[in-house]
């Protein structure tokens, strides 16, 4: 905010320097404040297109993404026929659906490293050489072990090629689109799945792993020849030349900026060599400090005892313990054998189809929905409709099983509600949630944990599909367990989760601190305190504004801190 950045002395230096005609610090501010993030602001989608597409085409590698998840419910089915030329037992389809999963946060580790070192891009393109050998090792396969390390090649391609298309497009779109542009990974995903199931429903197992090599090449290619690479990374390398090169054509479709010379890319490569030079010199300072690697940990596992660090870890530990067992992966990697189990006389590689569609369709909601509406009701409502569809399509499940009904269509149009309902918040939040509940000082580290941690579930749930289907007795019974998870889920939210949806980080620290309410009303009281000791007359709206990036406008700016009229210049002494 611009009041915290500078203190009553940079106000007193203005009163000071307002009789002499020396240059204004103040005023140096408001004029920096007329660089880049201003004239983004008032560019158009137009000019955003650039970026747009490099961001798309960044992302493309997230179709391979969503064809390896859904592979296995093509799969298992498959190699689960008589007339199949591999067999598979049931413990060994669950291995084959399950092992991607475990495979993901080991490949995010070599993606972290990878980034730094070769770039974001270049990372997705050495994630297409794991990914081509586990498709050529399924295709090729003639045993169960051969089966099981091309679907953990695939993991490890799947999540080293993941992580870098997120991290570019944080780094090159403009901040009024980056949500929107990084919600088109999943999107892209759920595509995937559809090409996934498509093919699944109409081509043997193995011709379709061929060709999904094709599926994993052509993204590589995208990016190789179309899109430039990051200019931050480049920066933070030295290549000031290449990075100039790649923000021209980010900047391209940009007009010439008003009252300078300079070119939005150019004022954009001077912020970032700032950037970098702050950092390197904030490196020296913190390389000569006392502290050492052992303090830092110890201050980190510190740091985790207190409750801003085990609190969050607990509620995600049970909310994502949720999200597995309401059935939310498990039915995307058992698709067709799940459907098959129902007993609809509808094909099951059909519907399968449809299920991707319907995914597809609600990724494109699922953006504004979590950007309108707060994070609990959507939670909340999510559960309790997931429950409800879940109960009705067991009970017709049952019903067909026992032949008291003919109405075979009822529990696919209810998977269908129940997919809707997942994607509305029990889906999607718990991911979201992961980088927001943690202080900055472990924020990294505890997205980390959370994050394996919710793969580790993963895993345990779609292991346990087959037996928990056998234990509690058939496909009704499994559908009645999933809506009774969904039930908690929904009291869940309703008692523990906390609300994080338009939150400041600050506020949600303060919470798991239990002094949320303490902490709101001396903000308020430290902020009229200020107001009538300094003599700065400060527009709480537009302080609203200026707290969050690129939203005060130059003029606001100006009007936001201003003297009051009958205060005199000593008052500032």
């Amino acid at each position: 905010m611009l009041v915290s950045s500078h203190s009553a002395a940079s106000f007193n230096q203005y009163i000071r320097d307002e009789d002499d005609d020396k240059e204004d610090p103040f005023q140096e501010v408001i004029v920096s404040c007329r660089s880049l993030s201003h004239y983004e602001d008032q560019a158009t989608l137009k000019t955003a297109v650039p970026q747009a597409i490099a961001a798309f085409l960044a992302a493309s590698f997230h179709v391979v993404i969503g064809i390896s998840l859904a592979y296995s419910a093509i799969l298992i089915p498959q190699v689960e026929r008589e007339d199949s030329d591999l067999k598979l037992t049931k413990s060994e389809s669950s291995w084959i659906a399950s092992i991607i999963v475990i495979a993901v946060p080991i490949g995010c580790l070599f993606a972290g490293a990878l980034m730094e070192c070769v770039g974001r891009l270049h990372t997705i393109k050495l994630a297409m050489i794991p990914c081509i050998a586990g498709w050529i090792a399924i295709a090729m396969a003639d045993n169960f072990y051969v089966l099981l390390i091309g679907r953990i090649l695939t993991g490890l391609g799947c999540a080293i090629g993941t992580s870098p298309a997120i991290v570019y497009i944080t780094e090159v779109a403009r901040p009024d689109l980056r949500g929107s542009l990084m919600s088109t990974a999943p999107t892209i995903a759920s595509f995937g799945m559809i090409i996934a199931y498509a093919e699944g429903a109409f081509l043997h197992w193995r011709l379709v792993s061929w060709l999904n090599i094709g599926y994993t090449i052509i993204p590589c290619i995208l990016v190789q020849f179309f899109v430039p690479e990051s200019p931050v990374w480049l920066v933070s390398k030295g290549r000031i030349e290449d990075a100039r090169k790649s923000l021209s054509y980010l900047y391209k479709a940009y007009p010439q900026p008003e009252h300078t010379t300079q070119t939005l890319a150019e004022m954009h490569l001077c912020a970032l060599q700032r950037e970098r030079e702050q950092k390197l010199a904030k490196d020296i300072k913190t390389s000569k400090s006392d502290s050492s690697e052992k303090n830092k940990f110890r201050q980190t596992l510190e740091a985790f005892m207190q409750p801003t660090g085990y609190k969050p870890l607990i509620v995600l530990f049970w909310l994502f313990l949720i999200q597995q067992y309401s059935g939310i992966y498990i039915t995307l990697f058992f698709a067709v054998t799940f459907f098959q189990e129902v007993g609809s006389s509808i094909d099951a590689f059909t519907v399968s189809i449809f299920v991707g569609v319907t995914r597809f369709l609600m990724s494109l909601t699922n953006a504004w929905l979590l950007k309108r509406f707060k994070r609990r009701p959507l939670l909340m409502t999510s559960s309790i409709g997931m429950a409800a569809c879940m109960f009705i399509s067991g009970a017709f499940t049952y019903w067909l099983k026992n032949g008291q009904t003919t109405l075979d269509w009822v529990p696919v149009v209810f998977f269908m509600l129940y997919v809707c309902a997942s994607m509305m918040g029990l889906l999607s939040i718990p991911w979201t949630m992961t980088a927001e509940m943690f202080p900055t000082e472990i924020r990294g580290i505890g997205h980390s944990i959370a994050y394996s941690m919710a793969n580790i579930l993963m895993f345990a749930a779609i292991q346990s599909y087959r037996s928990l289907s056998d234990a509690l007795g058939g496909a009704y019974a499994v559908q009645w367990f999933f809506a009774g998870v969904a039930i908690l889920g929904f009291f869940f939210a309703l008692i523990f989760l906390p609300e994080t949806h338009g939150k400041k980080l600050s506020e949600i620290e303060a919470y798991f601190r239990g002094d949320y309410k303490k902490m709101k009303n001396k903000s308020e009281k430290s902020t009229d305190d200020f107001n009538n000791s300094s003599g700065i007359k400060i527009n709480k709206n537009l302080m609203t504004k200026m707290s969050k990036p690129n939203l005060a406008t130059v003029d606001e700016q100006e009007q936001m801190i201003k003297p009051k009229k009958n205060n005199k210049k000593k008052e500032f002494a």
